[in-house]
């Protein structure tokens, strides 16, 4: 089936929100493309299954001061790349320091999902065009999952990293994976239990995920949309199998997915993706069912506006505001991840970042702020700065005052409750920082459920049309279909660690860190292969594999 992705070309706004979000410009276009369709235009862009029933969808209501555009009208190829604006992450830093951090930011035009136009949502009024009958909708929500229990936590960290997005093996090791899993969660077990301990025995994050979920029903029924929503989490229950049996049996034919990770990452939606994209390819029934994805949502306005609230909110709290830094703190990613394999995530994230930024600039609080990544584990490198490193510099340098944002979560549980609220903070106050505050997750908060009801209604024309997504051009609402082609990518591309320093630098260097964990690893992998051949070890004693007889 020959498809064809086109867009309007469109004058570039003025305003500071009209810049295309992913979801409004997909979402549109879908629309626009698919009234082509139905009436008769040559320049279709996106083939309805055969078997999908009929219906009328009407395109969103749009901000441009000239929408010209008939639907017989001149279209062209569409393109994401455009010139990536000066970062405005450096230049709040400059504001702070004589000596600022080095620019953490790099040139990352490839996978930037934002474009020089956007629409500006009217979902409600969208909503009432469209033609729900008799199907049934369902929208799916993705998240990692945690244990409620100190009994659950061995057993979720042996599901975490059984993961292969998680740890990468050789192909020749792969079935190592298992045996691995188990030994690490063993050995991580006690302490991550003490940590669940000092946040009550248990991760909130499957009763907040809940509690999501139900609001965001109610913000779908109040726009006239019915709708049943689902939770699936990769490690933990509920499971995302157990939700698509879920889905099964209410009967779901349109069904949205939607990661509850703003920012795309290969470890993150990546990994629920692939696995639910293995479900519905072993299933006829899902097979069948229509179904979208919203795979990053960072660039929404509700979204955007809702943080930037929260921050304004807890800046208040400061005896000076105007002094306080303003400390994004994002769950970090392996760098060979993104410079490796070509993870998006650093780069929207840190355009998340750039995006809040100018939604607080104009209110009025020009903060200096900067960004870094937390919750590192094992010998590789990770994406730079690190927040425990950037909290000792930044009492070094003279911070008194610093707020806490957790940028990449969008439910409270270990990674800021006992992570940041406790560990971070003592490493503050005892580098000198006087004063500290922390951003809650964005939880329930209604203009961010409300958002997130508006995306669900602005994929809906997208539910079981086609798109093409590819690495260069990645659509904004990608067909499961599309989703194992990216991570495909991310095996076959996967290439060489960085070679060392011709002259060996002592330290702890980018090249000492490469090969010290290149050689935890291969020792890891040796006793494992040593365990399986011999049938004894320290694995079998401590009855983590079983005594061979």
């Amino acid at each position: 089936m020959g498809i064809e992705v086109l867009a309007l070309s469109l004058p570039s706004p003025a305003s500071q929100w009209e810049r295309l979000s992913s979801s409004h410009q997909a979402s549109t276009r879908g629309a626009i493309e698919m009234g082509n369709s139905e009436l008769g235009g040559s320049s279709s862009s996106l083939a309805l299954p055969k078997s999908s029933p009929a219906r009328v969808i009407l395109p969103p209501k749009c901000s441009f001061q000239t929408c010209n555009n008939s639907l017989g009208g001149q279209m062209e190829a569409y393109s994401r790349q455009r010139h990536r604006k000066s970062s405005l992450v450096s230049k709040y830093c400059q504001r702070w320091f004589n000596q600022p951090f080095p620019d953490y930011r790099t040139p990352f035009e490839r996978y930037s999902s934002s474009s020089e136009a956007v629409l500006t949502s009217n979902s409600q009024s969208a909503s009432n065009t469209l033609l729900v009958g008799d199907e049934k909708v369902g929208v799916l929500l993705l998240n990692l999952g945690g244990p409620e229990t100190l009994d659950d936590v061995q057993p979720f960290l042996f599901n975490l990293f059984a993961d292969p997005d998680i740890i990468r093996l050789p192909k020749m090791f792969r079935f190592l994976q298992k045996p691995l899993a188990q030994f690490i969660s063993v050995v991580r077990a006690p302490k991550s239990k003490e940590g669940y301990a000092s946040i009550g025995g248990g991760s909130p994050l499957r009763q907040i995920t809940d509690s999501q979920a139900e609001e965001l029903r109610k913000a779908l029924s109040d726009k006239n949309i019915p709708a049943k929503v689902f939770v699936g989490m990769r490690y933990w229950h509920p499971f995302t199998e157990e939700a698509i049996e879920q889905i099964k049996q209410d009967g779901i034919t349109k069904l949205v997915v939607l990661p509850l990770y703003p920012q795309f990452s290969i470890s993150t939606s990546g990994s629920s993706l692939r696995l639910l994209e293995s479900i519905f390819r072993e299933d006829a029934y899902l097979v069948n069912m229509q179904h979208t994805v919203i795979p990053s949502w960072y660039q929404r306005e509700g979204y955007i506006k809702s943080m930037a609230t929260l921050i304004e909110k807890e800046l208040s709290k400061f005896a000076t505001p105007q002094k306080v830094m303003i400390f994004f703190s994002a769950h970090g990613v392996p760098l060979a991840y993104v410079e490796e394999a070509g993870d998006p995530y650093k780069a929207e994230m840190e355009e998340c970042v750039d995006l809040i930024m100018e939604e607080l600039e104009q209110r009025g609080i020009t903060n200096p702020c900067t960004l870094a990544y937390q919750s590192r584990v094992g010998p590789v490198e990770w994406l730079r700065p690190y927040t425990d490193e950037t909290i000792v510099e930044l009492g070094q340098k003279g911070v008194k005052s610093l707020l806490a944002v957790p940028i990449s979560f969008v439910s409270e549980h270990i990674e800021t409750l006992e992570e940041i609220d406790v560990e971070y903070k003592e490493l503050a106050l005892s580098s000198g920082i006087e004063n500290w505050g922390r951003v809650p997750a964005l939880g329930c908060e209604p203009t961010f459920i409300s958002d997130l009801a508006d995306a669900v209604i602005e994929s809906l024309p997208y539910v079981g049309a086609m798109a093409v997504s590819n690495l260069e051009a990645r659509q904004s609402l990608v067909p499961l279909g599309s989703v194992e082609e990216l991570l495909a990518a991310y095996d076959s591309k996967r290439g060489e660690l960085p070679p060392p320093v011709i002259v060996w630098q002592w330290g702890w260097t980018k090249s000492a860190e490469t090969w010290n964990g290149r050689a935890a690893m291969l020792a890891v992998l040796a006793l494992l292969v040593l365990e399986v051949t011999t049938g004894q070890g320290f694995l079998h004693q401590w009855g983590i594999l079983p005594l061979s007889r």
